[in-house]
C-alpha cells in the first residue's frame, strides 16, 4: 500500500512543477510573448473564453503583440478585457486587429516582478510539500496499525523524502531561470 502511495504522490507533485512553470509563463520579461495573454478571458457572445479560442495572437517582433480576431464584432470585448487584466499593457484598436506595444521594463517593475516570481516558487515547494506531508502520514498511520514494520516505514520515508526534494530541486531551477530571465536586459 505504502509503496503505491509514493508512485501516486510523484504525478501531483509534478503538476504543481507543472502549474508554475504555466503561473511564469504570464509574466513579463520585457520581451513580448504570446502567453502574457492567451489566458485572458473575453466575453464572447455571453461566454467567458480564452483569448487565444477567439484570435490569433502572434509576435511579429521583440516588442509587439498582434491579436487578429476572427470575428471583427469581438474588438470591443477583447479590448476591454486586456484593459481589465492584470499584465498593464494598454490595446490599440486599429479596424481589425489589437496591437500591445510591449515597453522595456524598469528597474522598479523588474524587482516586483522577482518577487512575483519566488511568491509563486514558495507556493509550489508549499505545494510539493504538502504532497509529502500526506502520504509521511499514511507512513505513520500503517506503522501504528501494523501494516508496515519500523524498517520499511524509514525507506519510505528516506524515498519519499528524495522524491520531494528532487521537485523541490526542479522547481528551484525554474524560478532561478525566470528570475534571470526577468533581469536580463
Amino acid at each position: 500500500m505504502t509503496h503505491e502511495a509514493l508512485i501516486a504522490i510523484e504525478p501531483k507533485m509534478q503538476r504543481a512543477t507543472e502549474a508554475m512553470e504555466r503561473d511564469f509563463a504570464g509574466i513579463r520579461t520585457g520581451r513580448a510573448s504570446t502567453a502574457l495573454v492567451e489566458r485572458i478571458t473575453v466575453d464572447y457572445y455571453g461566454a467567458q473564453t480564452p483569448l487565444n479560442q477567439v484570435a490569433g495572437i502572434s509576435t511579429p517582433d521583440a516588442h509587439l503583440i498582434v491579436i487578429q480576431p476572427w470575428d471583427r464584432s469581438v474588438l470591443p470585448a477583447i479590448e476591454r478585457a486586456i484593459t481589465k487584466s492584470d499584465i498593464g499593457l494598454m490595446p490599440n484598436v486599429d479596424g481589425t486587429v489589437v496591437r500591445l506595444n510591449v515597453p522595456p521594463l524598469t528597474e522598479d517593475r523588474r524587482k516586483e516582478m522577482v518577487k512575483q516570481v519566488r511568491r509563486r516558487t514558495e507556493e509550489a515547494r508549499v505545494e510539493v510539500r504538502n504532497h509529502r506531508r500526506e502520504v509521511a502520514d499514511l507512513l505513520k498511520k500503517a506503522l501504528r496499525d501494523g501494516d508496515l514494520s519500523e524498517d520499511e516505514e524509514r525507506r519510505e520515508l528516506d524515498a519519499l523524502q528524495k522524491l520531494t526534494d528532487r521537485h523541490v530541486e526542479a522547481i528551484d531551477a525554474r524560478a532561478e531561470r525566470k528570475e534571470a530571465e526577468i533581469l536580463e536586459v
